[in-house]
């Protein structure tokens, strides 16, 4: 029994730490296409999912870590990748964020 406990935990973390290499490069790959994007809005995709995979790495991390202290983290990223993908999202529509009448 012992045995087959020690194959699933050495089997979790190698398969987390793969994991955590894959969407390391990802990472490295997104940031190239967010500074070198042909246009805007291939810049604001690649961020949007640059905060995606950060997600993903706080979850293997927790994983690797085995604790549930990430989780407030994935979810903090997540409200705020929310609120900057529509903010960008109606600056690139519009040209401005906030509107002011100044009448």
């Amino acid at each position: 029994m012992e045995n087959t406990l020690d194959i699933t935990q050495s089997l979790i973390e190698y398969s987390s730490l793969i994991s955590i290499i894959g969407v390391s490069v990802s990472v490295l790959i997104l940031l190239y296409r967010a500074i070198k994007g042909p246009t805007n809005p291939d810049r604001a995709v690649a961020l949007d999912i640059i905060g995606i995979n950060l997600m993903a790495l706080a979850g293997l991390i927790a994983i690797l870590l085995v604790t549930t202290k990430f989780n407030d983290v994935i979810l903090l990223i997540g409200i705020l990748l929310f609120i900057g993908t529509v903010a960008l999202a109606k600056f690139l529509e519009k040209g401005v964020i906030i509107e002011r009448d100044m009448d």
